[in-house]
C-alpha cells in the first residue's frame, strides 16, 4: 500500500500531537529542530491557511514524514497504523 509522506490535515496542532504516541506506537519521541523524531521516523508540522467554510474557520497543516532506517515493509506498518489515527470522515 502506498501513503502520501507529504499532505494537508484539518485538525489543531495540539491534538495532532495528542494522538503522536498513538499513532506511531511510540510513548517517547523527541522534538528536534521542530520535528518529531522516533525509532526511524520524523513528522513536520507546518501550519497552512485555514479552511474556512461560511463562518467556521478549521486550522490545518501540512504534515511531511520522513523515515530513516526502516525497510519498506516496515514503512508501510508505521503508515497504516499513522492513517488510522489522523484519518477522519472516510479519509
Amino acid at each position: 500500500m502506498i501513503f502520501p509522506l507529504v499532505y494537508e490535515a484539518t485538525t489543531t496542532r495540539e491534538d495532532f500531537v495528542r494522538l503522536l504516541p498513538l499513532a506511531t506506537g511510540e510513548a517517547e519521541f523527541r522534538d528536534v529542530d521542530g520535528r518529531w523524531r522516533g525509532q526511524g521516523w520524523s513528522v513536520r508540522l507546518t501550519r497552512i491557511s485555514p479552511l474556512e467554510i461560511g463562518l467556521v474557520r478549521l486550522e490545518r497543516h501540512r504534515v511531511e514524514i520522513e523515515f530513516d532506517g526502516l525497510t519498506a515493509e516496515q514503512q508501510d506498518r508505521f503508515m497504516q497504523r499513522f492513517a488510522l489515527y489522523y484519518q477522519r470522515g472516510g479519509g
